[in-house]
């Protein structure tokens, strides 16, 4: 499993993470901290990896593109500090790992993992 960093999540959580035998890369550590959404999108699918965010918009560009990848996690806890994300994670990954292989829009919020499979229908 190979992990893209979205801006706003702790730089840091990158090598804790790689530490820990998943292959992470932090927008910042390749020049992507100021890209497009759409251009984090095209550098996860090429790479295969899975999008990990704060922000709504990726699942949003899926929908409209009626995507299949990449898969997106979106994180809706805030102030998470680079430890306490990369134990979420493992614990995300775990739990969705399957789905995330096939393609999907995962939304995490205290207490609650929503799963839902791409591409992305209304209403779903």
């Amino acid at each position: 499993m190979k992990l893209l960093l979205d801006q706003g999540l702790p730089r840091s959580a990158s090598m804790l993470l790689s530490a820990r035998g998943i292959n992470t890369i932090h927008v910042g550590e390749i020049g992507l901290w100021a890209a497009e959404d759409a251009e984090i999108i095209q550098k996860a699918g090429e790479e295969d990896r899975i999008i990990v965010t704060l922000d709504a918009d990726f699942h949003s560009i899926l929908a409209v593109k009626n995507a299949r990848s990449p898969s997106v996690i979106r994180i809706r806890i805030e102030r998470l500090r680079a430890k306490a994300l990369t134990e979420l994670l493992f614990d995300v990954i775990s739990e969705c790992q399957e789905e995330l292989k096939q393609g999907a829009a995962v939304t995490v919020e205290p207490g609650r993992i929503r799963i839902r499979r791409l591409p992305l229908l209304p209403n779903s």
